[in-house]
């Protein structure tokens, strides 16, 4: 029995219309696909029922990748794939295998010998590489910083000298802690550094601005609750 395929596919990431964002070609194949690995089974369904409005959800194979979740099972997860199906991977938003545990499926679907397809999405990271002006050839992605304030300030300094160094800086944080991130890279980096501040990226209010953290400190930024792409320059 020839093995089936796994898709990695691209969620929207606050965009009202798919097709924004996401090629046509690429909602066409989800539309045909019934087993679904998803970090969020609630936020996948609303999603398929928007990009078609009589998609059979009930007819649909869930598997969600949570805390709760066991190594064990994951192999499970990829049995229709195994057994010759198509199943696609969702992320919560933007494109699965980054900064979620999508990656982990991806490890074993290559393990059991299934190809994987990635395909073209919308991806805040990039999105606001692009968009900064900063250096695109050499980046890091940081992930979360840490809850800790003290932690979070150190990992702050450490990243603005690697950005003196070249390496652009690019991190993220829980949407209801943005504000003390800002209040953190206000008080703590060099008046000269770059910041760029991506928020609601691909939405009818998305904001990208890079200035210096000197000017930043003459606006007021409300950055309460959505979702933000920071980025550190030189």
């Amino acid at each position: 029995m020839a093995k089936g395929k796994i898709y990695m596919m691209p969620m929207t990431m606050g965009a009202e219309n798919a097709e924004q964002v996401i090629p046509t070609e690429v909602l066409e194949r989800i539309k045909n696909i019934r087993f679904f690995i998803v970090e969020n089974v609630k936020t996948t369904r609303r999603f398929l029922r928007s990009i078609d409005k009589t998609f059979p959800i009930d007819d649909s194979t869930f598997f969600e990748i949570n805390k709760r979740v066991q190594p064990e099972q994951l192999y499970e997860f990829v049995q229709p794939a195994v057994k010759g199906e198509e199943v696609a991977v969702f992320s919560e938003t933007g494109c699965p295998g980054i900064a979620d545990p999508g990656s982990e499926i991806v490890k074993i679907a290559h393990q059991k010998g299934i190809q994987v397809v990635p395909h073209v999405g919308p991806s805040s990271i990039l999105l606001g590489l692009m968009a900064s002006g900063f250096n695109g050839q050499h980046f890091t992605f940081n992930g979360y910083l840490p809850k800790e304030r003290k932690d979070r300030i150190q990992k702050l300094k450490s990243m603005e000298r690697n950005a003196y160094n070249g390496e652009t800086q690019i991190f993220m944080d829980t949407p209801y802690r943005n504000m003390n991130v800002m209040e953190d890279l206000l008080q703590n980096l060099k008046e000269s550094t770059q910041l760029c501040i991506a928020a609601n990226i691909t939405t009818d209010k998305e904001s990208i601005k890079t200035k210096s953290i000197a000017d930043w400190k003459k606006s007021k930024t409300n950055l309460d609750k959505i979702p933000v792409m920071f980025l550190i320059g030189c």
